[in-house]
């Protein structure tokens, strides 16, 4: 029933239409007129929509019970059409927000009032209770169902997250087991490449043994190279295989940051020029990471972004004020280091993220400050040293 419940409605649809019709061949019997065509042809017009009451319940509903409404105007017997109602109540109220499953028990307690009126009933106290009660039960029950559901849904995404997490965390480690791997062959090439440049002259046997090992250990080193590269990339989103974001992506990043509400400005300083694709890669994330952060934890904030190309390095800041952040923690009750403490300490408990950022600056040789601001809000500040290669090519000669 669970993996076809369409399947599932056309059985209960049946069902209901089958008591129906039971209870309209015991009419005459209750003192009420045996359903004609008509009477007949309404049954199904209230039961049998019943099928799609998990795609459209409201509509359903309404007119299920408009439907009825009419069956008890024509003076048939109520209860016959009385189930195709109470279900559509219970679905509205296990699959939408209670005020709209309070809209729909109405609905079926006016019908059941009217029904009341106008079947003379000798004891309309007895209706009231009934037109009051079963709406009330219907919508609890719903609204239990509905709420059961949401958090399966929850548990099931958690799941789905956590294991996601465990796979994460075992490519990890067999990169870091890769990455020893290569090690050790890039140290068995640089020996001989030193050993084939000193005997080069003097031992050519012992030189042409020595450059075949380099050749053959550096297509080990590059299989593993892309072992590790695969491994690292095997997702199942399609952004996994694209190119590395850099800094020529960050107004990009930042709009769309603004867009998602947070009000957010970047500067940029200094002359822009080419960086290598990591310590772009480094600068992108963190700034990512740190906008990140001033959504979850600092809404109604504003957030300022600036880039600053000097003389040998870069470095980014972001900073946000204290509109929602003057006692800002790491979410764990746990305060950040903050400006004018050793730039070099991020606390080692804090969250993911903010590991994440000084694992990135560890790895490029950088620097990062993160916690609260004297002015007030927060900040993150990361400053990274180019590689000779770009100092070359003008940064190490700028003021």
């Amino acid at each position: 029933m669970r993996s076809h419940p369409l399947a599932a409605d056309v059985v209960i649809a049946l069902a209901l239409t089958t008591v129906a019709l039971l209870l309209g061949t015991e009419s005459a019997d209750q003192g009420w007129p045996e359903p004609d065509a008509l009477g007949w042809t309404l049954v199904g017009l209230v039961n049998v929509p019943v099928v799609l009451r998990t795609k459209a319940p409201v509509a359903v509903c309404l007119f299920s019970h408009a439907c009825w409404a009419v069956y008890v105007t024509a003076g048939y017997w109520p209860v016959v059409n009385s189930l195709g109602p109470l279900l559509a109540v219970y679905t509205v109220a296990s699959l939408r927000p209670l005020r709209v499953a309070a809209a729909c028990g109405a609905l079926l307690a006016a019908v059941w009032v009217y029904a009341g009126l106008v079947s003379d009933s000798s004891n309309m106290a007895s209706v009231v209770a009934q037109a009051v009660g079963f709406p009330l039960v219907l919508c609890r029950f719903g609204s239990t169902a509905r709420k059961a559901a949401e958090l399966a849904r929850q548990l099931r995404a958690e799941q789905a997250d956590r294991a996601r997490r465990e796979v994460a965390g075992e490519r990890v480690r067999i990169a870091r087991e890769l990455h020893d791997v290569v090690a050790h062959h890039m140290a068995v090439i640089n020996v001989q490449a030193g050993l084939a440049r000193f005997v080069f002259d003097s031992d050519a046997p012992t030189a042409r043994e020595a450059l075949g090992t380099i050749a053959a250990t550096s297509g080990e080193a590059l299989a593993e190279l892309r072992r590790m590269l695969g491994l690292l990339r095997a997702d199942d989103t399609p952004d996994a295989v694209g190119p590395a974001p850099g800094l020529d992506q960050l107004a990009e990043m930042v709009a769309r940051v603004g867009a998602g509400g947070l009000p957010v400005t970047l500067t940029v300083t200094g002359e822009p020029r080419p960086l290598p694709p990591g310590v772009e890669l480094c600068v992108y994330r963190v700034a990512q990471e740190a906008l990140t952060n001033v959504l979850k934890h600092a809404p109604g904030a504003r957030a300022e972004v600036e880039l600053t190309y000097r003389a040998g390095e870069i470095a980014v800041s972001v900073v946000n004020d204290a509109a929602h952040d003057g006692r800002r923690t790491d979410g764990k009750g746990i305060r950040l280091t903050g400006r004018g403490v050793n730039p070099d300490s991020v606390p080692p408990h804090t969250g993911h993220g903010l590991i994440g950022m000084r694992e990135r600056a560890k790895l490029y040789g950088g620097t990062i400050v993160v916690g609260p601001r004297r002015e007030g809000g927060f900040g993150v500040q990361l400053t990274l040293p180019t590689s000779s290669q770009a100092a070359r090519r003008g940064d190490a000669d700028r003021p």
